[in-house]
């Protein structure tokens, strides 16, 4: 009998794993970096899970973010969805009332507005690596300051400068220059977080109608002094869910016990913990079919070609 359900994103800085009951309760979660490897480190979740559960307890499976379609393959997923709609349904699962979701992550951040429980507007900045969890990632390291405590450095500040927030060369300029001129870390770090919030708002953010309850999601939301600069320019408090770094995985789980019950089926598609027994292997060629010239990606299972996409026509659809 299904006692679980198993949701996966993959981004490009983390991978991440939620295993709910059949309460939606989050009984495990893992949280990985990618590190450029996404097929490695599924693999490596997966894993992490063979001993605690059989594969007949597992009721369905979904997946999210940037890697989706990849994931869903290996895994053999009953839905894929983009990570728009897997952190909305999350937030409202764990706040039924929440009006809107901020999220930020490794390589981009979101905005997402809702209303009576569904999602009605939303803006997504993945080009940018201003704001971003990796942006913060630099940072510390160059300060020499381990990720964890960066956000209780900027709570200490007593009077935060102005950084330049609007791009991340020039931000880290401005901190190196205020260093020069002899600030405290703190008041610098204190003014990075406000920058990074400023930049959040004014751009991402911008025409959008902000109402509490917020949830505060993603990677970087374990950044207090973030969250502190959030509820001074909003005025309003930002709320951290316990499970703030794995919201997609759970919305890609909630989806894909969903979906099994809609088409009213009654076995996953999900291949089982047997996946990590395989080798799986990604190519790409580019088509010369037309001036279109699309990267067609397959990938194999072992030897054997299981999915194959890229294209703008039929030509490639058979595998």
């Amino acid at each position: 009998m299904p006692r679980y359900y198993l949701g996966v994103d993959v981004g490009s800085v983390s991978t991440d794993i939620a295993v709910l009951d059949s309460s939606m309760k989050i009984v495990d979660k893992i949280y990985l970096r990618t590190k450029g490897q996404p097929l490695k480190v599924i693999s490596e979740g997966i894993n992490q899970l063979q001993d605690k559960y059989d594969n007949s307890e597992i009721g369905a499976v979904g997946t999210t973010g940037s890697g989706r379609n990849l994931a869903g393959v290996i895994l053999g997923a009953d839905v894929i969805k983009n990570e728009i709609t897997t952190h909305a349904v999350a937030a409202v699962h764990m706040i039924p009332d929440v009006k809107t979701v901020l999220e930020i992550g490794g390589q981009d951040s979101k905005i997402i507005i809702i209303r009576d429980g569904v999602a009605v507007d939303f803006a997504m900045n993945s080009v940018c690596a201003a704001g971003t969890g990796s942006f913060l990632d630099q940072q510390a390291a160059r300060l020499e300051i381990p990720i964890e405590e960066f956000g209780e450095y900027a709570l200490r500040a007593e009077a935060p400068v102005r950084i330049a927030g609007r791009c991340s060369v020039f931000a880290e300029s401005d901190m190196i220059h205020k260093q020069q001129l002899g600030h405290d870390l703190p008041e610098i770090i204190a003014g990075l977080s406000a920058a990074m919030v400023r930049n959040y708002l004014n751009n991402l953010a911008k025409g959008k109608d902000i109402k509490g309850p917020i949830i505060f999601q993603g990677g970087v939301a374990a950044n207090v002094g973030i969250k502190k600069a959030f509820e001074d320019e909003l005025g309003i408090d930002v709320i951290v869910p316990e499970n703030y770094n794995v919201m997609g995985a759970v919305g890609a789980a909630i989806l894909a016990r969903e979906e099994i019950a809609r088409l009213k089926r009654k076995k996953t598609s999900f291949k089982g913990f047997e996946i990590t027994d395989f080798n799986f292997k990604t190519t790409s060629f580019e088509c010369d079919g037309c001036p279109n010239c699309c990267e067609i990606v397959n990938i194999y299972q072992d030897s054997q070609l299981i999915a194959r996409w890229g294209a703008k026509c039929p030509r490639w659809e058979a595998v």
